[in-house]
């Protein structure tokens, strides 16, 4: 007999449930009546087009309503409570915009439909890209890129066509931060660009001597995160963008920090070149498990002609599809970008109104520092790179932690499970050992940081009294402490329901 108490916790793959074949519910197939006039299914649909039977599981309805209301009550969400990973700004996402996004107008418009057919998808496509040129100080943006990495590659696309239109192809070299977020180097890498790494100073911003080293007539572009990942604004910004500037470089503003200073400064003004934008994070639209996102990309008007087709033009009476681009980087994305997520984006942005978007980031930047302060009473840990205000997310080093209790970052992600918390980004950046890298949005509470603060209290208190069970958590949670090399082998990995099966005994 199953406990029912314990299988809240333990719930078997919907696969495993099947005991017996099982009908959740059938609906006589449309054809019938033809069916038994011609015959046979067989007569009347030729057999190669015939459909195989879908390996589906047989459940009755009830046990599917079931197993998934048991997962989600297994899952974790921003609705729940705080979500402080550092440099992806997990707001929480009104459900006015959810129900937007949800009307018959958006759900079923079609790509193929005729222009004159969405004009008001259009406009509200051109209406966007408008306001996010206006947030960040760009000429012209595009929203086809489907996530922020996605728009870096774009980004990087938009600088090699552009070198190559200048006959410039020696510059094949993009510089790039310590701190930098992974994907830079692998957007990078993915165009064909080598990748230069630049130092960070003890103040934990560029270097500038590195970064004068390096500079060259290979030089393509600097990738710069302002704020950077450690939360620290790069005060010398407008001498970086000259120093690119004058190499004949271009300057690419990653987007994920933009949070930390909406409304205040804008990256055209700071002297960037092109920008990308994540609309899933600054303007708090759902994401995580994989999508959707979107990550438009903003350029100058000297790079403009290198935008993704179709771009979105208006001549007054109609707005339309302009694929006449001859300096085009080409198509990025299926049709014209995730059109939901910019509903939700659009529609923040008009409920927000400029005044609110600079509240919401003064707020983030206080929560931040309120939270920053309090943490410097953490036994074990310290703010590298100097205890100077940071924007809209901060990064603890538990190294001293790990010395001296053997507790370390990962364990400490472990027991905020334990909790009832979600652990923040940890071994992140790489310039800061056991790191653990916090971001409080606009949409938390003091009580909630406060809450948050606490949690990490007792678990280093718990560190140094008795470490050993600090390592062993979590124990209330769904799944157990994970054995995370081999979670990660290939030979044990688990990426499909037929890899499961064919791996258990």
């Amino acid at each position: 007999m199953r406990d029912y108490a314990q299988a809240k916790w333990d719930e078997p793959l919907i696969f495993e449930i099947t005991k017996a074949p099982r009908k959740t519910f059938s609906v006589p197939f449309p054809c019938d009546d033809v069916i038994r006039e011609v015959g046979s299914l067989e007569e009347l649909v030729p057999k190669n087009m015939l459909r195989h039977e879908l390996s589906i599981p047989d459940l009755s309805e009830v046990e599917v309503i079931r197993h998934f209301t048991k997962l989600t009550q297994m899952n974790y969400g921003v609705d729940l409570g705080p979500y402080p990973l550092g440099s992806c700004t997990m707001k929480y996402n009104p459900k006015v915009n959810e129900e937007l996004a949800n009307l018959d107008e958006v759900l079923w418009i079609h790509p193929y439909q005729p222009e004159e057919q969405v004009q008001g998808a259009l406009e509200l496509m051109y209406k966007l890209e408008q306001l996010l040129a206006s947030l960040t100080g760009m000429h012209k943006v595009t929203l086809q890129p489907a996530a922020g990495a996605h728009g870096e590659l774009v980004g990087c696309l938009i600088m090699k066509a552009h070198f190559k239109r200048l006959g410039e192809n020696q510059r094949d070299e993009i510089l790039i931060p310590d701190s930098a977020h992974g994907t830079n180097p692998a957007s990078a890498a993915m165009c064909g660009f080598r990748v230069i790494e630049i130092p960070s100073n003890e103040e934990g911003c560029v270097d500038l001597e590195a970064l004068k080293a390096v500079l060259s007539k290979h030089t393509a572009g600097l990738m710069l995160t302002n704020p950077n990942t450690l939360g620290i604004f790069e005060k010398d910004v407008l001498e970086i963008a000259k120093m690119v500037h004058e190499v004949g470089g271009l300057l690419y503003y990653d987007g994920a920090n933009l949070q930390g200073i909406l409304g205040k400064v804008r990256p055209g003004d700071m002297g960037f070149d092109i920008v990308h934008l994540n609309l899933h994070k600054t303007f708090s639209t759902p994401h995580g498990g994989g999508g959707p996102g979107s990550g438009p990309i903003g350029v100058t008007r000297e790079l403009e002609d290198y935008l993704p087709v179709p771009t979105i033009e208006f001549d007054g009476r109609k707005y339309w599809l302009n694929y006449d681009k001859p300096y085009s980087i080409g198509k990025v994305k299926g049709f014209y970008g995730n059109f939901s997520v910019m509903v939700k984006a659009y529609a923040y942005i008009l409920s927000m109104g400029l005044r609110g978007l600079i509240e919401s980031c003064e707020i983030s930047v206080l929560n931040t520092n309120y939270f920053m302060k309090k943490a410097k009473e953490l036994k074990g840990m310290s703010i590298p790179y100097g205890e100077k205000p940071r924007k809209h997310e901060v990064v603890l080093s538990a190294e001293k932690l790990s010395r001296e209790t053997g507790v370390t970052a990962m364990d400490v992600a472990k027991a905020l499970i334990d909790k009832g918390l979600h652990p923040p980004t940890i071994y992140f950046p790489l310039i800061v050992k056991e790191a653990l890298m916090i971001e409080f949005t606009d949409t938390e509470s003091r009580e909630n940081i406060d809450r948050y603060f606490e949690a990490l209290k007792e678990i280093v208190e718990e560190a140094y009294s008795n470490p050993s069970l600090v390592k062993e958590r979590p124990k209330k949670s769904a799944v157990f402490r994970l054995d995370e090399t081999k979670a990660s082998h290939p030979k044990t990995m688990c990426l499909s329901y037929r890899m499961y099966r064919k791996k258990s005994p």
